[in-house]
């Protein structure tokens, strides 16, 4: 064959590009189980982390083994509820077998859709259930998640923990970067009474008084605003779970026990349902 020629340049061509493809799939192929294994390894890290159980940097010393241990040996129970919070199937959580709901992108879709498949992760921290959601949204330049910690009844927020994929470093990066902007979350509720606005990222500030609001980070409006709507749409699809699990501790939809509680009105701070719960919350008229 004439080495000149343009057919031969075509040919050569060909075949250096198959051959490429080919090195380049099977090297995919091989590297998928650790990639995969790293992505299972990173969201239980992050579970873990809005759960309180432990912290990203203790986390960061561990090989996925250790991390996975973690997470099956606190973990009570892992399960799929649906739209109206009943639950539909369970999740693995035997170390060697750990089944994760994880692709939030397809479930946020599935919110939209009215049809989502929405996972639960309970663990057990110093004799306590927490109730471990997440949640998904658009930041300014892509997907921004994260997880939301739940006390026993799920009335209150315990912990949380964000993530990014390519928001600006220095500004909407901080919803990751910054212990101060999670921090603000806990002991903070979910304001049922309130369906159009669950939960509020103030920019300038949150009201003191606001049991269902944050801070914004200063600059980064955008994505704070992305979080904002995912946080709502996500506790949105989440509040009928969230809500059976309060009325299972006698506690109705506004955050009231009821009879022996706050009695009618249901205004201002109040020590509640006959001594069985201890902590305070903060009622809105409406």
């Amino acid at each position: 064959m004439n080495t000149n020629s343009n057919v031969y340049t075509i040919v050569y061509t060909t075949i250096i590009v198959v051959i490429a493809a080919a090195i380049l799939a099977i090297a995919a192929m091989a590297l998928k189980p650790k990639q995969d294994a790293n992505i299972k390894a990173e969201t239980i890290s992050q579970m873990l982390a809005a759960s309180g159980l432990t912290d990203m940097n203790a986390l960061s010393k561990m090989g996925n083994d250790q991390i996975l241990a973690k997470y099956s040996e606190n973990v009570k129970a892992a399960f799929l509820i649906d739209a109206a919070g009943n639950k539909t199937g369970e999740l693995e959580t035997a170390v060697d077998d750990i089944e994760l709901q994880d692709n939030l992108k397809v479930e946020n879709k599935n919110i939209a859709s009215g049809d989502p498949s929405l996972p639960v992760y309970v663990f057990e921290k110093d004799g306590a259930e927490i109730n471990v959601i997440p949640c998904y949204g658009a930041g300014l330049w892509g997907p921004i998640w994260g997880y939301i910690a739940f006390n026993a009844d799920c009335t209150e927020i315990v912990g949380a923990y964000f993530d990014h994929a390519s928001e600006t470093p220095g500004l909407g990066a901080k919803i990751k970067d910054e212990a101060w902007f999670r921090e603000q979350f806990v002991g903070k509720t979910v304001n049922f009474a309130n369906a159009d606005q669950l939960f509020r990222i103030v920019k300038g500030g949150a009201p003191k008084d606001d049991k269902s609001a944050v801070d914004a980070i200063t600059g980064a409006t955008m994505t704070c605003n992305g979080l904002d709507a995912a946080l709502n749409t996500w506790f949105k699809a989440y509040m009928p779970f969230l809500q059976k699990k309060a009325g299972a501790a006698g506690i109705d939809e506004a955050g009231c026990c009821g009879e022996g509680c706050c009695g009618e009105g249901c205004g201002g701070d109040h020590e509640h349902c006959n001594g069985e719960h201890n902590h305070q919350h903060n009622h809105q008229e409406g």
